[in-house]
Protein backbone atom coordinates (compact mmCIF):
# COMPACT_ATOMS: atom_id res chain seq x y z
CA UNK A 1 0.00 0.00 0.00
CA UNK A 2 2.72 2.17 0.95
CA UNK A 3 4.55 1.98 -2.54
CA UNK A 4 1.30 2.34 -4.57
CA UNK A 5 0.62 5.52 -2.49
CA UNK A 6 4.08 6.83 -3.42
CA UNK A 7 3.63 5.73 -7.08
CA UNK A 8 0.28 7.99 -7.12
CA UNK A 9 1.97 10.87 -5.21
CA UNK A 10 4.63 10.90 -8.11
CA UNK A 11 2.40 9.85 -10.92
CA UNK A 12 4.54 8.85 -14.24
CA UNK A 13 7.73 10.16 -13.85
CA UNK A 14 9.13 8.91 -16.71
CA UNK A 15 6.85 11.54 -18.98
CA UNK A 16 8.55 14.40 -16.67
CA UNK A 17 11.70 14.20 -18.91
CA UNK A 18 10.47 14.80 -22.37
CA UNK A 19 7.40 17.14 -21.28
CA UNK A 20 10.65 19.11 -19.68
CA UNK A 21 12.53 18.99 -23.10
CA UNK A 22 9.23 20.06 -25.08
CA UNK A 23 8.87 23.15 -22.79
CA UNK A 24 12.70 23.63 -23.18
CA UNK A 25 12.05 23.87 -27.23
CA UNK A 26 9.38 26.09 -26.78
CA UNK A 27 11.20 28.47 -24.98
CA UNK A 28 14.22 28.46 -26.98
CA UNK A 29 12.48 28.63 -30.11
CA UNK A 30 10.75 31.54 -28.85
CA UNK A 31 14.33 33.24 -28.09
CA UNK A 32 16.04 32.31 -31.48
CA UNK A 33 13.42 33.74 -33.65
CA UNK A 34 13.90 37.38 -31.84
CA UNK A 35 15.88 39.87 -33.61
CA UNK A 36 18.37 40.15 -31.52
CA UNK A 37 19.44 36.62 -31.60
CA UNK A 38 20.31 36.96 -35.42
CA UNK A 39 23.06 38.69 -36.59
CA UNK A 40 22.15 41.52 -38.34
CA UNK A 41 18.55 41.12 -37.20
CA UNK A 42 18.07 44.39 -35.28
CA UNK A 43 19.21 46.22 -38.48
CA UNK A 44 16.45 44.88 -39.80
CA UNK A 45 16.95 41.33 -41.29
CA UNK A 46 14.34 40.04 -39.16
CA UNK A 47 14.59 37.12 -36.40
CA UNK A 48 15.15 33.67 -37.68
CA UNK A 49 12.39 31.52 -39.32
CA UNK A 50 10.11 29.12 -37.47
CA UNK A 51 11.77 26.26 -38.35
CA UNK A 52 15.33 27.20 -38.35
CA UNK A 53 14.78 28.48 -34.96
CA UNK A 54 12.88 25.20 -33.71
CA UNK A 55 15.68 22.99 -35.74
CA UNK A 56 18.37 24.88 -33.51
CA UNK A 57 17.02 24.84 -30.31
CA UNK A 58 15.86 21.33 -30.66
CA UNK A 59 19.48 20.36 -31.45
CA UNK A 60 20.36 22.81 -28.36
CA UNK A 61 18.54 21.39 -25.68
CA UNK A 62 19.01 17.66 -26.72
CA UNK A 63 23.00 18.38 -27.30
CA UNK A 64 23.05 17.12 -30.83
CA UNK A 65 25.02 19.65 -32.60
CA UNK A 66 23.14 19.12 -36.11
CA UNK A 67 22.44 22.74 -37.60
CA UNK A 68 20.56 24.08 -41.49
CA UNK A 69 22.67 27.62 -41.11
CA UNK A 70 26.36 28.68 -40.34
CA UNK A 71 26.39 29.15 -36.58
CA UNK A 72 29.25 31.60 -36.26
CA UNK A 73 27.56 33.75 -38.96
CA UNK A 74 24.13 33.26 -38.78
CA UNK A 75 23.43 33.77 -35.20
CA UNK A 76 24.41 36.86 -32.69
CA UNK A 77 26.45 36.97 -29.78
CA UNK A 78 23.05 36.84 -28.04
CA UNK A 79 21.88 33.94 -29.87
CA UNK A 80 25.33 32.01 -29.53
CA UNK A 81 24.62 32.70 -25.40
CA UNK A 82 20.72 31.64 -26.21
CA UNK A 83 22.06 27.92 -27.59
CA UNK A 84 24.81 27.72 -24.58
CA UNK A 85 22.74 28.51 -22.28
CA UNK A 86 19.69 25.67 -23.57
CA UNK A 87 22.68 23.06 -24.56
CA UNK A 88 23.96 22.98 -20.81
CA UNK A 89 20.38 22.70 -19.06
CA UNK A 90 20.06 20.38 -21.32
CA UNK A 91 23.01 18.38 -20.87
CA UNK A 92 22.85 19.09 -17.32
CA UNK A 93 19.10 17.88 -17.04
CA UNK A 94 20.19 15.14 -18.68
CA UNK A 95 22.74 13.63 -16.49
CA UNK A 96 20.51 14.40 -13.41
CA UNK A 97 17.54 13.68 -14.34
CA UNK A 98 18.37 10.07 -15.96
CA UNK A 99 20.42 9.83 -12.53
CA UNK A 100 17.03 11.03 -10.52
CA UNK A 101 14.78 8.23 -12.25
CA UNK A 102 17.43 5.83 -11.68
CA UNK A 103 17.24 5.94 -8.49
CA UNK A 104 13.55 5.74 -8.29
CA UNK A 105 13.06 2.80 -10.61
CA UNK A 106 15.63 1.18 -7.58
CA UNK A 107 13.44 2.80 -4.47
CA UNK A 108 10.71 1.15 -5.90
CA UNK A 109 12.41 -2.16 -5.46
CA UNK A 110 11.42 -4.71 -2.32
CA UNK A 111 14.59 -3.79 0.56
CA UNK A 112 15.97 -7.03 -0.51
CA UNK A 113 16.40 -6.26 -4.24
CA UNK A 114 17.26 -2.16 -3.12
CA UNK A 115 19.81 -3.78 -1.36
CA UNK A 116 21.00 -5.96 -3.75
CA UNK A 117 21.11 -3.44 -6.52
CA UNK A 118 23.13 -0.95 -4.26
CA UNK A 119 25.48 -3.83 -3.89
CA UNK A 120 25.74 -4.32 -7.47
CA UNK A 121 25.66 -0.42 -8.70
CA UNK A 122 27.64 0.91 -6.05
CA UNK A 123 27.75 4.06 -8.29
CA UNK A 124 25.18 5.95 -6.42
CA UNK A 125 24.21 6.93 -2.60
CA UNK A 126 20.55 5.83 -2.95
CA UNK A 127 19.91 7.28 0.41
CA UNK A 128 20.31 10.67 -0.37
CA UNK A 129 18.82 12.32 -3.71
CA UNK A 130 20.23 15.83 -2.89
CA UNK A 131 23.84 14.86 -1.86
CA UNK A 132 23.22 12.65 -5.96
CA UNK A 133 22.53 15.69 -7.30
CA UNK A 134 24.95 18.06 -5.67
CA UNK A 135 27.75 15.75 -7.15
CA UNK A 136 26.14 16.07 -10.31
CA UNK A 137 26.26 19.92 -10.70
CA UNK A 138 29.84 19.91 -8.92
CA UNK A 139 31.21 17.11 -11.51
CA UNK A 140 29.57 19.22 -14.47
CA UNK A 141 30.85 22.71 -13.64
CA UNK A 142 34.27 21.60 -12.16
CA UNK A 143 34.67 19.42 -15.42
CA UNK A 144 33.77 22.48 -17.67
CA UNK A 145 35.87 25.17 -15.60
CA UNK A 146 38.95 23.13 -16.26
CA UNK A 147 38.46 22.55 -19.45
CA UNK A 148 37.00 26.07 -20.13
CA UNK A 149 40.70 27.44 -18.63
CA UNK A 150 42.90 24.83 -21.08
CA UNK A 151 40.82 26.11 -24.33
CA UNK A 152 41.02 29.34 -22.94
CA UNK A 153 44.34 29.85 -22.78
CA UNK A 154 45.32 27.77 -26.64
CA UNK A 155 42.88 29.76 -28.45
CA UNK A 156 44.83 33.36 -26.85
CA UNK A 157 48.04 31.62 -27.60
CA UNK A 158 46.33 31.33 -31.10
CA UNK A 159 46.18 35.02 -31.48
CA UNK A 160 42.73 35.41 -30.44
CA UNK A 161 41.83 38.08 -27.95
CA UNK A 162 41.47 37.45 -24.29
CA UNK A 163 37.94 38.78 -24.10
CA UNK A 164 37.53 35.97 -27.09
CA UNK A 165 39.34 33.33 -26.19
CA UNK A 166 37.64 33.65 -22.52
CA UNK A 167 34.31 33.03 -24.69
CA UNK A 168 35.02 30.79 -26.89
CA UNK A 169 37.11 28.43 -24.39
CA UNK A 170 33.97 28.45 -21.81
CA UNK A 171 31.67 28.09 -25.08
CA UNK A 172 33.45 24.51 -26.80
CA UNK A 173 34.25 23.30 -23.33
CA UNK A 174 30.36 23.40 -22.33
CA UNK A 175 29.63 21.76 -26.17
CA UNK A 176 32.48 19.19 -25.42
CA UNK A 177 31.53 17.98 -21.90
CA UNK A 178 27.35 18.02 -22.87
CA UNK A 179 28.26 16.16 -26.16
CA UNK A 180 26.63 19.04 -28.31
CA UNK A 181 28.97 20.01 -30.80
CA UNK A 182 27.77 23.26 -31.88
CA UNK A 183 31.01 26.07 -32.42
CA UNK A 184 31.48 29.23 -32.58
CA UNK A 185 34.80 29.58 -35.01
CA UNK A 186 34.21 30.84 -38.01
CA UNK A 187 35.19 27.65 -39.90
CA UNK A 188 34.82 25.28 -36.77
CA UNK A 189 37.43 23.24 -35.51
CA UNK A 190 38.22 22.14 -39.85
CA UNK A 191 40.52 25.48 -39.36
CA UNK A 192 42.62 23.24 -36.77
CA UNK A 193 42.74 19.46 -37.65
CA UNK A 194 46.30 19.57 -36.51
CA UNK A 195 45.78 21.44 -33.27
CA UNK A 196 47.00 18.76 -30.45
CA UNK A 197 46.72 21.12 -27.82
CA UNK A 198 43.31 22.12 -29.01
CA UNK A 199 41.57 18.84 -30.09
CA UNK A 200 42.98 17.06 -26.86
CA UNK A 201 41.02 18.73 -24.19
CA UNK A 202 37.23 18.93 -26.81
CA UNK A 203 38.21 14.80 -26.32
CA UNK A 204 38.57 14.70 -22.52
CA UNK A 205 35.58 16.23 -22.42
CA UNK A 206 33.40 14.44 -25.00
CA UNK A 207 34.48 10.76 -22.96
CA UNK A 208 34.10 12.14 -19.95
CA UNK A 209 30.62 13.63 -20.25
CA UNK A 210 29.91 10.61 -22.15
CA UNK A 211 30.89 7.71 -19.99
CA UNK A 212 28.19 9.04 -17.82
CA UNK A 213 28.01 10.85 -14.15
CA UNK A 214 27.76 6.68 -12.55
CA UNK A 215 30.94 5.41 -13.94
CA UNK A 216 32.40 8.95 -13.01
CA UNK A 217 31.30 8.25 -9.30
CA UNK A 218 32.20 5.33 -8.91
CA UNK A 219 35.61 5.89 -10.02
CA UNK A 220 36.13 8.56 -7.93
CA UNK A 221 35.28 6.29 -5.19
CA UNK A 222 36.71 3.27 -6.28
CA UNK A 223 39.40 4.18 -8.72
CA UNK A 224 41.91 2.30 -6.99
CA UNK A 225 40.16 -1.04 -7.03
CA UNK A 226 38.80 -2.09 -10.31
CA UNK A 227 38.03 -5.57 -9.57
CA UNK A 228 35.59 -4.05 -7.63
CA UNK A 229 34.11 -1.68 -9.84
CA UNK A 230 30.43 -2.93 -10.63
CA UNK A 231 29.29 -4.61 -14.15
CA UNK A 232 27.84 -1.28 -15.34
CA UNK A 233 31.42 0.08 -15.09
CA UNK A 234 33.16 -2.63 -16.36
CA UNK A 235 30.97 -2.28 -19.05
CA UNK A 236 31.02 1.25 -19.97
CA UNK A 237 34.59 1.83 -19.60
CA UNK A 238 35.84 -1.43 -22.08
CA UNK A 239 33.09 -1.30 -24.40
CA UNK A 240 34.06 2.74 -24.86
CA UNK A 241 37.26 1.81 -24.84
CA UNK A 242 36.63 -0.71 -27.64
CA UNK A 243 34.43 0.98 -30.13
CA UNK A 244 37.01 3.99 -29.89
CA UNK A 245 39.61 1.51 -31.17
CA UNK A 246 37.50 -0.30 -33.31
CA UNK A 247 36.64 3.54 -34.50
CA UNK A 248 40.06 4.78 -34.93
CA UNK A 249 41.28 2.02 -37.11
CA UNK A 250 38.56 2.03 -39.44
CA UNK A 251 38.75 5.53 -40.10
CA UNK A 252 42.92 5.08 -40.29
CA UNK A 253 42.06 2.66 -43.11
CA UNK A 254 39.60 3.58 -44.98
CA UNK A 255 40.61 7.41 -45.09
CA UNK A 256 44.79 7.23 -45.07
CA UNK A 257 44.64 7.95 -48.60
CA UNK A 258 41.36 10.60 -49.01
CA UNK A 259 43.33 14.14 -49.47
CA UNK A 260 40.42 15.75 -48.33
CA UNK A 261 40.17 14.28 -44.79
CA UNK A 262 42.92 13.32 -42.81
CA UNK A 263 45.69 12.49 -45.72
CA UNK A 264 46.74 15.92 -46.34
CA UNK A 265 48.90 15.57 -43.35
CA UNK A 266 51.38 13.62 -41.90
CA UNK A 267 51.49 10.68 -39.92
CA UNK A 268 50.94 11.98 -36.35
CA UNK A 269 48.02 14.33 -37.77
CA UNK A 270 46.63 11.40 -39.21
CA UNK A 271 46.62 9.54 -36.11
CA UNK A 272 45.22 12.56 -34.66
CA UNK A 273 42.41 13.16 -37.11
CA UNK A 274 41.32 9.47 -36.82
CA UNK A 275 41.20 9.81 -33.13
CA UNK A 276 39.38 12.41 -33.18
CA UNK A 277 36.58 11.31 -35.24
CA UNK A 278 36.47 8.09 -33.29
CA UNK A 279 35.83 9.94 -30.26
CA UNK A 280 33.34 12.43 -31.78
CA UNK A 281 31.15 9.35 -33.26
CA UNK A 282 30.32 8.68 -29.09
CA UNK A 283 28.28 11.82 -29.32
CA UNK A 284 30.56 14.89 -29.49
CA UNK A 285 29.60 15.93 -33.05
CA UNK A 286 32.92 18.07 -33.82
CA UNK A 287 34.94 17.76 -36.30
CA UNK A 288 38.37 18.89 -37.85
CA UNK A 289 37.85 17.75 -41.26
CA UNK A 290 35.04 17.71 -43.88
CA UNK A 291 32.57 14.93 -42.72
CA UNK A 292 30.79 15.24 -46.16
CA UNK A 293 34.09 14.16 -47.73
CA UNK A 294 34.21 10.46 -45.72
CA UNK A 295 34.08 7.83 -47.73
CA UNK A 296 31.02 4.99 -47.80
CA UNK A 297 32.93 2.90 -45.59
CA UNK A 298 33.35 5.29 -43.37
CA UNK A 299 30.31 6.85 -43.75
CA UNK A 300 28.90 3.11 -42.83
CA UNK A 301 31.26 2.34 -40.33
CA UNK A 302 30.20 6.07 -37.78
CA UNK A 303 26.80 5.46 -38.81
CA UNK A 304 27.51 2.13 -36.81
CA UNK A 305 29.77 3.75 -33.46
CA UNK A 306 27.41 6.88 -33.54
CA UNK A 307 24.06 4.38 -33.25
CA UNK A 308 25.70 2.69 -30.10
CA UNK A 309 26.57 5.76 -28.69
CA UNK A 310 27.55 6.07 -24.98
CA UNK A 311 27.03 5.53 -21.62
CA UNK A 312 23.63 5.10 -19.76
CA UNK A 313 22.69 8.26 -17.71
CA UNK A 314 25.07 10.43 -19.18
CA UNK A 315 24.77 13.26 -21.97
CA UNK A 316 25.76 10.89 -24.77
CA UNK A 317 22.89 9.79 -26.78
CA UNK A 318 22.62 6.24 -28.77
CA UNK A 319 20.89 3.11 -27.57
CA UNK A 320 23.85 3.49 -25.20
CA UNK A 321 27.34 0.65 -24.47
CA UNK A 322 25.44 -1.29 -21.84
CA UNK A 323 22.85 -2.08 -24.42
CA UNK A 324 24.56 -3.27 -26.89
CA UNK A 325 26.92 -5.32 -24.86
CA UNK A 326 24.63 -6.75 -22.98
CA UNK A 327 23.05 -8.03 -26.03
CA UNK A 328 26.16 -9.14 -27.17
CA UNK A 329 27.22 -11.34 -24.05
CA UNK A 330 22.87 -13.00 -24.88
CA UNK A 331 23.91 -13.64 -28.13
CA UNK A 332 27.42 -15.26 -27.64
CA UNK A 333 25.67 -17.23 -24.47
CA UNK A 334 23.28 -18.34 -27.11
CA UNK A 335 25.34 -19.27 -29.45
CA UNK A 336 28.02 -21.63 -26.28
CA UNK A 337 24.06 -22.59 -25.69
CA UNK A 338 24.31 -21.49 -21.69
CA UNK A 339 21.28 -21.25 -20.20
CA UNK A 340 22.66 -18.12 -18.40
CA UNK A 341 24.01 -14.73 -20.00
CA UNK A 342 27.14 -13.92 -18.43
CA UNK A 343 29.27 -10.87 -18.23
CA UNK A 344 31.85 -10.64 -15.97
CA UNK A 345 31.04 -13.79 -13.66
CA UNK A 346 27.45 -12.05 -13.24
CA UNK A 347 24.67 -12.82 -14.68
CA UNK A 348 22.43 -10.80 -16.54
CA UNK A 349 18.87 -10.33 -15.25
CA UNK A 350 16.22 -11.12 -17.86
CA UNK A 351 14.73 -8.08 -16.87
CA UNK A 352 17.31 -6.44 -18.11
CA UNK A 353 17.71 -8.92 -21.55
CA UNK A 354 14.77 -7.77 -22.22
CA UNK A 355 14.77 -4.35 -21.52
CA UNK A 356 17.90 -4.10 -23.56
CA UNK A 357 15.99 -5.92 -26.87
CA UNK A 358 12.88 -3.59 -26.85
CA UNK A 359 15.42 -0.14 -26.80
CA UNK A 360 17.34 -1.55 -29.75
CA UNK A 361 14.61 -2.63 -31.49
CA UNK A 362 12.72 0.35 -31.15
CA UNK A 363 15.50 2.43 -32.00
CA UNK A 364 15.91 0.60 -34.54
CA UNK A 365 11.95 1.51 -35.74
CA UNK A 366 12.73 4.95 -35.66
CA UNK A 367 15.21 5.51 -37.58
CA UNK A 368 14.30 3.31 -40.12
CA UNK A 369 10.66 4.71 -40.43
CA UNK A 370 12.69 8.53 -40.35
CA UNK A 371 14.87 7.49 -43.22
CA UNK A 372 11.96 6.50 -45.47
CA UNK A 373 10.35 9.51 -44.64
CA UNK A 374 13.00 11.62 -45.74
CA UNK A 375 14.05 9.96 -48.56
CA UNK A 376 11.41 11.04 -50.14
CA UNK A 377 12.37 14.98 -49.75
CA UNK A 378 15.79 14.58 -50.52
CA UNK A 379 18.03 13.12 -53.73
CA UNK A 380 20.89 11.80 -51.69
CA UNK A 381 22.55 8.48 -51.10
CA UNK A 382 21.16 6.32 -48.72
CA UNK A 383 24.07 5.69 -46.52
CA UNK A 384 23.97 9.68 -46.56
CA UNK A 385 20.76 9.59 -45.33
CA UNK A 386 21.12 6.73 -42.57
CA UNK A 387 23.86 8.58 -41.42
CA UNK A 388 22.30 11.99 -40.83
CA UNK A 389 19.21 10.34 -39.41
CA UNK A 390 21.33 8.31 -37.14
CA UNK A 391 23.46 11.21 -35.96
CA UNK A 392 20.28 13.19 -35.08
CA UNK A 393 18.79 10.17 -33.47
CA UNK A 394 21.94 9.34 -31.66
CA UNK A 395 22.35 13.18 -30.59
CA UNK A 396 25.74 13.19 -32.18
CA UNK A 397 25.62 16.54 -34.62
CA UNK A 398 28.04 14.75 -37.18
CA UNK A 399 26.49 15.98 -40.79
CA UNK A 400 27.38 15.72 -43.97
CA UNK A 401 25.88 19.03 -44.84
CA UNK A 402 22.07 17.27 -45.68
CA UNK A 403 20.51 18.49 -43.07
CA UNK A 404 21.24 22.27 -44.20
CA UNK A 405 19.90 21.40 -47.64
CA UNK A 406 16.76 19.58 -46.92
CA UNK A 407 13.46 20.88 -47.24
CA UNK A 408 11.27 22.29 -44.18
CA UNK A 409 9.33 19.01 -43.97
CA UNK A 410 12.73 16.96 -43.65
CA UNK A 411 13.99 19.25 -40.97
CA UNK A 412 11.14 19.17 -39.39
CA UNK A 413 11.34 15.28 -39.27
CA UNK A 414 14.84 15.28 -37.90
CA UNK A 415 13.53 17.71 -35.42
CA UNK A 416 11.47 14.57 -34.21
CA UNK A 417 14.04 12.41 -34.29
CA UNK A 418 16.16 14.99 -31.97
CA UNK A 419 13.89 14.31 -29.65
CA UNK A 420 13.12 11.35 -29.59
CA UNK A 421 16.34 10.13 -29.54
CA UNK A 422 17.39 12.52 -26.58
CA UNK A 423 14.46 11.09 -24.19
CA UNK A 424 12.93 8.17 -26.06
CA UNK A 425 15.45 5.69 -24.21
CA UNK A 426 15.78 7.37 -20.95
CA UNK A 427 12.06 7.30 -21.02
CA UNK A 428 11.35 4.03 -22.04
CA UNK A 429 13.90 2.70 -19.96
CA UNK A 430 12.69 3.90 -17.43
CA UNK A 431 8.75 3.05 -18.59
CA UNK A 432 9.86 -0.64 -18.65
CA UNK A 433 11.56 -0.67 -14.94
CA UNK A 434 8.69 0.90 -13.44
CA UNK A 435 5.67 -0.98 -14.90
CA UNK A 436 7.76 -4.55 -14.09
CA UNK A 437 5.14 -6.28 -11.64
CA UNK A 438 5.16 -10.02 -10.54
CA UNK A 439 1.78 -11.35 -12.15
CA UNK A 440 -0.75 -13.76 -10.41
CA UNK A 441 -0.68 -16.38 -13.21
CA UNK A 442 1.15 -17.74 -16.12
CA UNK A 443 0.07 -18.92 -19.33
CA UNK A 444 0.94 -22.83 -20.42
CA UNK A 445 4.63 -22.16 -22.25
CA UNK A 446 4.74 -23.18 -26.09
CA UNK A 447 8.11 -23.34 -27.71
CA UNK A 448 7.59 -21.64 -31.88
CA UNK A 449 10.11 -22.20 -34.43
CA UNK A 450 12.92 -19.45 -34.40
CA UNK A 451 15.15 -19.06 -37.49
Amino acid sequence: MKARAEAQRIGHPERVVPVAFLIGMAIGTLLLMLPVSRAGGMAGEGGASFVVALFTATSAICVTGLTVVDTPGFWSPFGHVVILLLAQAGGLGIMTGATLLGLLVTRRMKLSGQLLASAEMRSLDLGDVRHVLRLVVITTFATEAVLALWLALRFWALGHGIADALWQGLFHAVMAFVNAGFSTLPEGLASHPTDFLLLTPLMIGVILGGIGFPVLYELHREWRRPDGWSIHTKLTLWGSVALILVGFFAVLLFEFNNAATIAAHGWGERLLGALFHSVMTRSGGFNSSDTAALGPDSILISSGLMFIGGGSASTAGGIRVTTFLLLGFVVWSEIRGHPDSVAFRRRISPDAQRQALAIVLMSVGVCSIAMLAIVAFVDAPVERVMFEVISGFATVGLSTGLSASMPPAGQLILVLVMYIGRVGTVSLGTAIALKVRNMPYRYPEERPIVG
